[in-house]
């Protein structure tokens, strides 16, 4: 390659300018940062979330912690808003890489733009999408097979890139912070033994580690430029990849003319993107066929072999969760309450909702077959057997097609009347949503307790 990936991309995101950015992009850009605002909003009230502002807030600055009434270093506001966006495991997710950009990209940007203008807070959002969808393109689950959360390992390059970008500080700042945050990855999915809390600070230690490498950076540190495809770089280093240079240039060919950040998946549900479908299956069965929970004897899910060890193992501790982080990374628990209950919300995975006694039958009649087929983007097939003897099936094909737009705001209006009640929802929206006109400063204003009904 005549130029490293990461020197491209800098100079790339260092050129961007607003006329290169199609409007549905920008409408785009803005349901993800509202998004993030409610998932802010949402999670101060959980554990992890009330563990890191405790952290956070004694560290003085002028960036304000959202919904809060204090004002803290860039770095470790980047920190809490990451932390706090993927703490219910309610923040968007990449299919084919299971990257979570969202609660990277929105805090990196906000908190080191707190001033910057809307317009440039954006392009440097939509830097950080693309970076990490076309990195994501390459890495595909490789990282989570070798026990890497993917979004810590290149959440902060992207974060380097975001504030580098969004605060104007050329193309060679921005490639020696990408450089720097290389030395700043890792994240690793131990969590999933015990259901603790790590995974929950890997978008916010990404967030954080970008504005540092950053702040570096920006002070003359310099890092290498071959952090992606060095023989000591990213991709050989965490995959082992003897030569990831083909794939990389083949991800970037056409950076500038064809956008891939938008293939991105929000979530509907608080828990593993992968037994979302699963969720959406078993809705769709219930309703279209009048089918009570009492009548379900068994319920069998094909399933991807990749996301097996994520979801289904050991299968009896899925089938029974021993705490709220473990049953959100639990197949066969998720799908059982979407059937007890017809719906799946946040209050579905809190710890005093862990021992009903009809979501445990329908947890222990949950069975799995594995389905290379299923294993592109979050592909599945549902069958539920009822004590008539009839099965009924579905597969994600049979799913009506989703207004986006009005199902986000009906999570934000509803994760804000959880974490901000008061807050003017509909102000906030279209704050969030506009940022480009309305600017961070202004979105921080409406998330103040001061302006609260």
């Amino acid at each position: 390659m005549s130029a490293t990936v990461t020197a491209r991309v800098a100079s790339w995101a260092s050129d961007l300018r607003l006329d290169q950015v199609p409007a549905d992009l920008r409408e785009w850009l803005g349901l993800r940062v509202a998004d993030s605002i409610g998932l802010i909003a949402v999670a101060r009230g959980s554990e992890p979330g009330r563990a890191v502002l405790d952290v956070c807030r004694p560290v003085p600055g002028d960036v304000p912690l959202l919904f809060e009434q204090t004002e803290v270093s860039a770095s470790m506001a980047a920190l809490a808003h990451g932390t706090l966006v993927h703490a219910l495991d309610y923040d968007d997710t990449y299919p084919d890489s299971v990257i979570h950009p969202s609660s990277v990209v929105v805090p990196a940007a906000l908190a080191a733009g707190v001033k910057a203008d809307g317009r440039q807070v954006m392009l440097a959002m939509l830097a950080g999408y693309e970076f990490l969808a076309r990195c994501g393109a390459v890495v595909g689950r490789r990282l989570h097979a070798r026990g890497f959360h993917a979004t810590a390992v290149l959440g902060p390059l992207a974060a380097a890139l975001v504030a580098s970008t969004v605060s104007g500080r050329g193309e060679l700042a921005a490639m020696r912070a990408m450089g720097l945050a290389g030395s700043m990855s890792g994240g690793l999915l131990e969590f999933l033994a015990d259901g603790s809390w790590s995974k929950r600070m890997h978008p916010g230690w990404a967030a954080h580690g970008g504005l540092l490498a950053a702040e570096l950076a920006a002070a003359g540190f310099s890092g290498p430029a071959s952090i992606l495809e060095g023989r000591n770089g990213i991709f050989r280093s965490f995959l082992d990849d003897p030569d990831p240079e083909p794939a990389l240039a083949e991800a970037f060919a056409d950076l500038g003319d064809r956008w891939s950040c938008v293939n991105l998946q929000f979530k509907r549900y608080p828990c593993a993107h992968v037994i979302h479908p699963y969720l959406d299956l078993a809705l769709f069965l219930l309703r279209a066929h009048h089918v009570d929970a009492a009548q379900i004897t068994s319920v069998r899910c094909d399933v991807a072999p990749w996301c097996v060890p994520i979801v289904l193992e050991p299968i009896e501790s899925k089938r029974a969760p021993s705490g709220e982080y473990q049953a959100r990374a639990s197949l066969p628990y998720a799908l059982a309450t979407a059937l007890a209950d017809g719906s799946v919300g946040p209050a579905t995975f809190e710890d005093d909702a862990l021992r009903r006694a009809e979501v445990l039958r329908l947890a222990a009649a949950v069975d799995y077959r594995e389905d290379e087929s299923l294993s592109a983007s979050f592909q599945a097939r549902l069958s539920l057997r009822l004590s008539s003897g009839e099965v009924l099936e579905a597969d994600t094909g049979d799913l009506p097609s989703r207004d986006e737009p009005s199902l986000l705001r009906a999570k934000f209006d509803a994760n804000l009347g959880i974490g901000a009640p008061g807050c003017a929802a509909d102000d906030l929206w279209a704050a969030a949503t506009s940022l480009a006109e309305t600017g961070p400063a202004e979105l921080a204003r409406l998330c103040s307790p001061a302006v609260r009904r």
